[in-house]
């Protein structure tokens, strides 16, 4: 796992200098927190940093590591609070001090060994470092009275509305669900655990906040005594649109989704008639590409894989969101489940919403069936290619629509209709697990392996060869050329994953490439800290490893003169960059004040990106407005003109100017 994250105490919060890091600091205090309340939090979170690492002197396993999180949650979101909050009032001074003292509660309790939330039933706070940046990130729980240990349990994942982002999101979204560590005499009379995941505050369940859902999915299985058939995904407003987005894309992981009031795609809701709304007109053409990697309503097929049971209320403002899925659904030969209710806007009805609960359980009580006789899945690209038994695992184009479509006769034999953009895909078990498998592709008999009796379970690649679809080999040992599942881009997903940022300590071929990269980067640790929730893992070029390169995508700052990691990337780019041109494709480029933005498969290990000089592609006019505008600006690679002066804060726009932008073809090359 990564580093475990200290953040700091007020003193360094406010004194940061130096590092990538400093460009957090603070000038003085927040307003409303005195001297002398400060000078004790900085102690108690001195103490408490100190108390939290000592428990991971050594390593340790991951539950374990999941009790410390328990501890550290409450005190980092203590550091972001008094990071990014301007002014504080009695409220939240009261709610900084209470969250220091669950800290030094949870932290005795772990020095006893006896940590008492774990049997709690009802209301509580738990958390987990995450895999992506090493951060601490934290969840609620209810836990039913009559939760028992030992029997599998329905979870039901809740997605929460949207928030405005500020330094005290951690601490008030805890305080929802934290009542102490002891026995709650409310705990509720139901039959599913509840998890309501942060989604790192106000991304609508996108990029890492995709990533926390999972993370903190797996967090509680490792707690809790889970049915994995049995994992609903529902939320409200920001929380439905959620629901739309990773239901839809992941169709195997849930057994019903349970959307109230959400957005389905980017540019019909954008028109909606508020003051606050951001209109998204015509865009360039890679922008309007990347809109179908997060437009639910382009994956509207894929409620044939997993139910929805939606709801609206009959005067809300965003009622032709569900008004959108149904017309997608009913191209699709599908019908929307969707349950109006009478005169409310945008608001929970607690009658709709029972009827709701009513219909979901039916789903959850049956359980998810993993063996279904037929399956049509459509995805935009690599990043969602799983459906049960049916994997995509090329595509011939990206950002277009892709369908496979496969059913079980009652023999065994598999029926594939002739794919869609597909150009190579898999068919797991539980089907074509017979000694003399059969399959058949487009119509085409496709010849497999006979089957040795005791053989591992088969899991056969089909492909293009000579223009008709084949057999290629099993997935676990057939390479995957070109775009392929976790590695397919647009430049954006390589934060989604383990990454690590990596400034060069060399001398640059050109000062200002080096001066824009530097800010680049000092931007990219702002904007992350602050609207993701985590500190931004960085390390010199001389200091990163054989190991880091196999664990971590790659985020490289600088040129091949500054950053050592660059040069040696640099020979298997589909770019060419000296100190006097920088050349993509047929065109070329002055050196001296252009720059290459991209994502590309990383040459130092499998299954890892290398990213030039980007973070995040969209900003904190975005990150600060609506998610909704949370979508690729850059697409797989940029040529950006750069300034020569650095802006006097990492949040000040850049000398930067986008030339050209695109898309890698299938093969990772310029089309």
């Amino acid at each position: 796992m990564p580093t475990f994250v200290r953040y700091g105490t007020v003193a360094s919060i406010i004194a940061l200098a130096g590092a990538v890091g400093a460009q957090l600091a603070r000038a003085e205090l927040p307003a409303g927190l005195s001297a002398a309340d400060a000078s004790q939090i900085d102690r108690d979170l001195k103490t408490l940093g100190d108390r939290l690492l000592a428990f991971r002197e050594k390593p340790v396993p991951l539950q374990r590591e999941d009790l410390i999180a328990d501890a550290d949650v409450f005190r980092k979101g203590v550091a972001w609070a008094l990071r990014y909050e301007t002014e504080l009032k009695p409220a939240d001074v009261a709610l900084i001090k209470k969250a220091l003292a669950r800290c030094s509660e949870r932290a005795e309790a772990l020095a006893k060994g006896k940590p008492a939330w774990t049997s709690r039933r009802g209301k509580l706070v738990r958390g987990y470092v995450s895999a992506v940046d090493g951060s601490t990130q934290p969840y609620g729980l209810v836990i039913p009275a009559g939760y028992d240990s030992n029997k599998p349990s329905r979870l039901d994942v809740v997605l929460h509305g949207s928030m405005k982002p500020s330094g005290l999101n951690e601490l008030r979204f805890m305080n929802g669900f934290d009542a102490g560590d002891g026995s709650e005499k409310s705990a509720p009379d139901a039959n599913f655990i509840e998890l309501h995941p942060l989604g790192r505050v106000e991304n609508c369940y996108r990029w890492a906040g995709e990533t926390d859902v999972f993370e903190a999915i797996e967090a509680v299985c490792r707690g809790y005594n889970i049915d994995r058939d049995r994992i609903v995904l529902r939320g409200m407003s920001m929380g439905a649109s959620g629901t739309w987005h990773l239901g839809l894309k992941y169709p195997s992981r849930f057994v019903a989704l349970g959307p109230y009031c959400g957005y389905v795609d980017t540019r019909e809701f954008s028109q909606t008639p508020l003051s606050t709304f951001v209109k998204v007109a015509a865009l360039p053409e890679h922008q309007e590409k990347a809109l179908h990697v997060l437009d639910s309503v382009d994956y509207a097929a894929n409620a044939g894989a997993v139910p929805a049971i939606a709801c609206m209320g009959e005067k809300d403002v965003f009622f032709q969101s569900h008004v959108l899925m149904g017309k997608a659904m009913e191209k699709e030969g599908l019908k929307l489940t969707n349950l109006i209710s009478p005169g409310t806007g945008h608001v929970i009805d607690p009658k709709t919403h029972a009827e709701q609960m009513r219909r979901i359980k039916e789903f959850a009580d049956k359980g998810l069936d993993r063996s279904p006789k037929h399956l049509r899945f459509v995805t935009w690209t690599l990043k969602y290619n799983q459906c049960h038994w049916l994997w995509a695992l090329g595509l011939t184009e990206h950002y277009a629509r892709a369908e496979l479509e496969a059913s079980v006769a009652a023999d065994g034999t598999v029926e594939v209709k002739e794919p869609k953009n597909v150009t190579r895909f898999t068919l797991l078990p539980p089907v074509l697990q017979e000694t003399n498998p059969q399959l058949r592709v487009g119509g085409a008999e496709i010849a497999l392996p006979v089957r040795e009796k005791n053989a591992p379970p088969a899991k056969p690649v089909i492909g293009r060869k000579d223009g008709k679809w084949a057999y290629l080999g099993e997935l676990d040992a057939t390479p995957l050329s070109g775009k392929r599942p976790g590695v397919q881009g647009p430049i954006d997903d390589a934060f989604a994953t383990p990454f690590l940022c990596v400034r060069g300590t060399g001398k640059a071929w050109n000062p200002a490439i080096q001066t824009w990269a530097d800010a680049s980067l000092k931007r990219f640790a702002y904007e992350w800290d602050r609207y993701f929730r985590g500190e931004l893992p960085v390390k010199d070029d001389t200091a990163v490893t054989d190991a880091d390169m196999k664990r971590y995508n790659l985020i490289l700052f600088g040129d091949p003169g500054s950053n050592a990691l660059i040069a040696r990337a640099l020979p298997k780019m589909p770019v060419t960059w000296t100190e006097k041109d920088l050349t993509l494709g047929t065109d070329k480029y002055a050196a001296a004040d252009h720059a290459p933005v991209l994502i590309q498969p990383s040459p130092f290990a499998p299954g890892r990106y290398v990213v030039f000089n980007s973070g995040h592609t969209f900003h904190e006019k975005d990150l600060a407005s609506l998610n909704y505008l949370l979508f690729p600006r850059l697409g797989d690679w940029a040529v950006l003109k750069v300034g020569a002066k650095a802006p006097a804060r990492p949040s000040d726009p850049l000398e930067e100017q986008v030339i050209r932008a695109g898309f890698f073809n299938e093969g990772w090359l310029l089309p």
